[in-house]
Order: C-alpha cells, then structure tokens, then sequence
C-alpha cells in the first residue's frame, strides 16, 4: 500500500474503534501507533522512541497552561450559580415581550459562554436556571428546548473558548488575536438566535407567551448583581486585547475573579471541590485526546497523506471557496460522530496547509490563518445541535424530561438554517472575523 491508502486506512479504523464507542483520545492513539509500528518496519522500538518524547514535548507547552485556568474558571461560573443573576437580569429586560424569556436565556447563554468557554457546561447551566421558568409560562417543547441547545453553543463562540485555544497551540496562531476575530461572529449568532425565536414566536404566538414586566426597581437591584461577572469578561478579554496581560495571565485573574464571586455568591467547600475536580477531568481528557492527535497525525505526516491532500485539492482547478464550502461539508459530517475539540485536533493539521496554500479573494496569510480559526469554529459550534449526535440536543432534552427527542430535533432546525445563513455570510465576508483584529492590532 501507498502513504495515502496507509493514511485512509487508519482513518477509517480510528472512526471505527469510535463506532464502538473507544474514547477519541485512545482510538486515535492506538490507530496511530499501529501505522506508525507498520511504516516504521513492523518493530515497536521506533514506537517505543517516539512515545518516550512524546508527552513531555506536548505537555511541556507553556500555552496549555490556559487550558486548566479557563476551564475552573468555567467550573466556578457553574458551581456558583452565576447563570442565575444574568438570566434574571436579561429577563427582567426583555420576558415582558413575546418570546422574551427563550431570547432572554440564549442572551444569558451568550453571556454565560464569556466566563465559561463550554458549549456543554453553559448549555446544561442554563437548562437547569431556564427551563423552570419557560415551563411555567408554557412555552411550546420545541421552541424552549430548541433555543437552549442553540444558545448552547454559545459557549465557544464567544470568546473566552477552549476550541480557539486548541486551534491557536495547533497552528501557532495568536490566542489574543482568534479571540478578538470571534467576537462579532459570536454576536452575529446570538442576535441571529434571537431573530429566530422572534419569527417562530411570530408564526405562532402561542408558543413562546409573554412573561410580567418587571419594574425599573427591581431590574436595576438584577443589574448591580450581575456587575461582577460583567467585570471580569472586561478584564479577562480587555486585558487580552490591550495588551495588558497575556492569555495565560488573564485566565488566571479570571479564575480567581470567578472563585471570589462565587464564593461571595454562596459557593461552600462542596461546590469549591467540585469545581478543582471538573477541572482535573476536562484537563485530563483534553490532554489525552491531544496526545492522541499528536501521535495520529505524525503518522499522517508519514504516510504524506496531508500533503498529497493539498495537492491533489490545488490541483482540481476549483475555485478557492468551492473547497472551503466542501471542507465544511466535511466538517458537518464529522460532527454526526465527534465532538468539537476532537475535531478541532484531528482536522486542522490535514485542512490547515490546504487552506493556507489556496488563494481566498487575496487573503493575506496572517488574515487567512485566523479566518479559518473562526470558520472552524462555526462550523463546530453547529456540529453540537445537528442531528444525528448533537450533544446540546440530547443534553437539553434529558434535562426537559418530558419533552419528545424528535420535538428538540424539530426545535433545533430554524436555528441550524440560522447557523447555515451564518456561516455562508462568515466566509464570503472575512471582514466580519478580522474587523476588530485590524481595528487593534
């Protein structure tokens, strides 16, 4: 067998110990070690070499640091019941209207995502603070767990986001800079969410109620309350975008901001514990599936399949943004079996040098990087509520208890088409990814 049919080959045995439910990080391990093994001359002393470098040259990565400070600061915005003020506070704005409650909780989801950088954690947080009160105001099934799975996802498009991290160590892009390029993407999709529930609301009223308006009092006293957590998304993103601190400074800051707030807030050593130890389990399972990346895609990188990739793609005389929209096609279909960040590092080092080496309406290469860095993560972000898999889907329909699957999938849908008008506007405008990027470089 050629390098290519080497590298389709482990691919599909990878997507196969997947089907039987092997943990990602251990089927790309393994299928990686077994072509590395058969390349290498069918002896494990090669194997043996490499995996004794292996750990240390991954995990010795100063960057990575970020990883564990975002995700306990995440744990304490969840264990803390942050989501419950800007959930109250959002409400108290916008329940009085229409659909008001379910666009409150996807704004509350959006904020929430700005201290979390979870799709998972901020969609079942906000579940279990909204879907009480959705249900009190008898929203319909679909509409009220649909924007929850959608809002959902959220929590990677606005940064702080663990997947933009991960893309950043990949490539060797600036973690800063992919953050500040996803700002107005994130916007575009919460607002884009909102328009959504407004028309559903609108084609049928009796789906999404109006809740009581609040007084000025009482929505001023919600305000003052979710202060705090305003505060440290400026001073973890402000510090990021000025220059003040680094990533990996800012993340730390924000952690403790988030811990003091949420022990102010009522957190006691239970929460505080369950916090390290959430932290201890994501980190360990990141750093596991990224050793796994890294021992697959050096096989890949042996077997020049890659390579042979980009230059099979330059060379079908396609234009540029046809095969963007077909790497995204791959993308979705890759969503119906992984999840984001497993993704994210199998992908990247296949699709980057592709995409890099094409020319998309005169890019600069800088540019480019990070517009792929967003365009990934949309089309990420989309792979958690379409079905077959879609993890917020089932997350948010197990917390409903009483709501159909096929009644979330049906909710789910007029937020894909949003998400599929999204990502068409994202790639053939990059402006909107690196307006703000030029604006403060």
């Amino acid at each position: 067998m050629n390098g290519v049919q080497i590298g389709l080959l482990t691919f599909s045995v990878m997507l196969g110990m997947m089907f039987f439910r092997v943990p990602i990080g251990v089927a790309m391990l393994f299928s990686g070690a077994g072509a590395y093994v058969y390349l290498t001359g069918s002896s494990f002393t090669p194997l043996l070499n490499f995996f004794k470098n292996l750990a240390y040259a991954r995990l010795s990565n100063y960057d990575l640091v970020v990883i564990p400070l975002f995700l306990l600061m995440g744990q304490f915005a969840t264990h803390g019941n942050l989501s419950r003020g800007l959930f109250r506070f959002i409400t108290s704005c916008v329940g009085h209207r229409r659909g008001g409650v379910a666009m409150a909780a996807i704004g509350a989801c959006g904020a929430f995502g700005a201290i979390c950088g979870s799709s998972l954690a901020t969609a079942a947080t906000m579940g279990q603070v909204a879907l009480p009160e959705l249900r009190r105001l008898k929203y319909s099934g679909a509409l009220a767990t649909g924007a929850l799975a959608a809002g959902g996802t959220l929590g990677i498009m606005i940064p702080p986001s663990i997947p933009l991290v991960i893309y950043a160590i990949l490539v060797g892009e600036s973690i800063g800079k992919l953050f500040m390029a996803a700002v107005i993407p994130g916007v575009i999709a919460m607002v884009g969410y909102m328009v959504v529930v407004k028309v559903m609301v609108t084609l049928n009223p009796s789906s999404g109620p109006a809740g009581p308006r609040v007084a000025w009092g009482p929505r001023f006293r919600s305000f003052v309350q979710v202060l705090p957590i305003l505060l440290v998304f400026v001073i973890v993103v402000g510090g990021i975008y000025g220059g003040w601190t680094t990533p990996t400074e800012a993340a730390a800051i924000g952690a403790a901001a988030a811990g003091v707030i949420a022990v102010a807030g009522g957190m006691r050593m239970p929460g505080v514990i369950s916090s390290v130890l959430g932290t201890a389990a994501g980190s360990a399972m990141i750093l596991l599936v990224l050793l796994g990346a890294d021992m697959l895609n050096t096989t890949l990188a042996l077997t020049q399949m890659p390579a042979a990739l980009a230059t099979w793609v330059q060379g079908l005389g396609m234009p540029s943004l046809a095969i963007v929209f077909i790497v995204i096609l791959i993308y979705l279909f890759l969503g119906c079996v992984m999840e984001s960040m497993s993704m994210i590092m199998l992908t990247v080092p296949m699709f980057y040098p592709m995409i890099m080496g094409l020319d998309i309406m005169g890019m600069p290469q800088a540019d480019k990087s990070i517009w792929f860095g967003i365009i990934c993560l949309t089309v990420v972000e989309v792979g958690l509520i379409h079905p077959p898999v879609g993890m917020n889907v089932y997350l948010i329909n197990r917390l409903a208890g009483d709501v159909p699957l096929m009644e979330t999938f049906r909710g789910v849908v007029p937020f894909l088409i949003s998400d599929g008008l999204r990502t068409v506007l994202l790639v053939t405008v990059p402006s909107l990814s690196l307006f703000l990027v030029h604006r403060f470089s």
